[in-house]
């Protein structure tokens, strides 16, 4: 008979892990279903109601007053958290985390910040995994594989990629090495919470969006050069939106020591702005710029806006994620660079879709499954060199600073700079 781990039979690992899929896959597709219904419907209603944006001040305040009095220091770090208890999983993750970053992301999006979804998808999915390692008594180790599954369910139904949410959940917390101790755990659930999520959203309305790829070019040494000239912009880019969200997170913290008034400060400079820009364009998820980067051309100032007005709404504190965002970025960045680099503007912006992601994210594997789910298999090619040359050129720097370091980038180069395989083995062996 074979053997798992520690004379497991893999039989018995995967009945293990179906059964406890069966349970939290269907209860993070109901969370991210929620989720995603509540920020449809808010997001209709600020733009049918555009004098609120001036209420966003006022509501960041109110999301920080809730944090600081009933939230913790643990409960703020959102997705750090939940990355610091994949590598050190022997305490819980609080409960309270998951209602209050769906309420403070709903409202984020209701007032006008700019924000995703992913960040509260991940949270809500890691938080709600881990209630359940008490419920079956499990290992630290075994915790860890739970924390992940539960990530990877919350990323794959909120997106509806669940490939990609699974490798997600595998890649993000170790830049340069996945865990593939926990791929059962975190393919059934992100399948069972994906397909739970979209029985729902079908009764309740709620749709994933696509995007058409409707012209790929001839696989040629020329193109193959256009591609890698775009994924080391596109990784530049997410470099850029981590250090920038990262700048203007520290700015306010120097600057304004009693928490709650960084996302009121932060709501006045952002509906300022969006008065003087006379637009509501860059806040918000932003899904429609995104959709119309694949089929028209844009300003080429918009991936800049976003950046700008994304990086100051998280650095100030307000609730949500940064993927959406990234495609935003990303989508209008290639559709912008579609004017000097002679590929289609659909497959520009496409790449650009998942490549300033994969930089920023540090996630190139992932990336690239999200692409082949949401294009196609035939922009595969030219997105997987995106991806992996965007990650390259993004350095260490990521929007998650609690993500480890694996196997550094610089390997590839022939060095051995960053390596922290040693300390993830030990760290690994006090966790089992």
């Amino acid at each position: 008979m074979k053997y798992y781990s520690d004379q497991v039979p893999i039989s018995k690992h995967i009945l293990k892990w179906l059964l406890i899929s069966i349970i939290v896959g269907p209860l993070v597709g109901l969370a991210s279903a929620g989720f995603l219904w509540s920020l449809q419907w808010a997001t209709g209603w600020r733009e049918a109601h555009a004098w609120i944006i001036w209420l966003l001040p006022l509501g960041g305040l109110s999301v920080g007053l809730i944090y600081h009095y009933l939230g913790n220091s643990e409960v703020d770090a959102g997705n750090n958290l939940i990355l610091e208890r994949i590598h050190n999983p022997k305490r819980m993750i609080p409960f309270r985390m998951a209602p209050m970053v769906l309420l403070g992301t709903v409202a984020t999006h209701l007032f006008g910040g700019s924000a995703g979804r992913e960040g509260t998808a991940v949270q809500m999915g890691g938080t709600i995994a881990d209630q359940f390692s008490k419920i079956f008594g499990l290992r630290p180790r075994d915790k860890k594989l739970l924390i992940i599954a539960g990530v990877s369910a919350g990323f794959a139904s909120v997106f509806g990629t669940p490939l990609a949410g699974a490798i997600f959940g595998l890649e993000v917390f170790l830049m340069g090495r996945m865990n593939y101790k926990a791929i059962v755990p975190s393919f059934l659930s992100a399948i069972i919470a994906d397909q739970t999520t979209r029985w729902l959203g079908h009764h309740w309305g709620i749709h994933h969006s696509h995007y058409i790829i409707d012209s790929i070019p001839a696989f040629e040494p020329q193109n193959i050069l256009y591609a890698l000239l775009a994924g080391a912009l596109f990784g530049l880019a997410g470099m850029s939106f981590a250090k920038a969200t990262h700048f203007f997170g520290a700015q306010f913290k120097k600057h304004l020591k009693y928490p709650p008034l960084r996302p009121f400060v932060g709501g006045i400079i952002v509906a300022v702005a969006v008065w003087l820009l006379g637009t509501t364009k860059y806040i918000g998820l932003g899904v429609p710029t995104i959709e119309a980067a694949f089929h028209e051309q844009l300003p080429s100032y918009d991936f800049i806006a976003k950046l700008l007005f994304t990086a100051l709404t998280l650095g100030a504190g307000y609730k949500g994620g940064e993927v959406t965002p990234l495609f935003f970025i990303g989508a209008t960045l290639g559709n912008a660079l579609s004017n000097f680099i002679p590929l289609p503007m659909a497959l520009m912006a496409g790449m650009g879709f998942v490549a300033v992601f994969s930089g920023a994210a540090n996630t190139p594997i992932a990336t690239i499954f999200m692409a082949i789910e949401l294009f196609g298999a035939e922009s595969g090619i030219y997105v997987a060199l995106a991806c992996v040359t965007a990650y390259l050129f993004s350095g260490h720097v990521g929007i998650y600073k609690s993500q480890k370091i694996g196997a550094s980038k610089h390997l590839i180069f022939g060095r051995e700079e960053g390596e922290l395989l040693g300390d993830i083995r030990k760290e690994e062996k006090e966790n089992a």
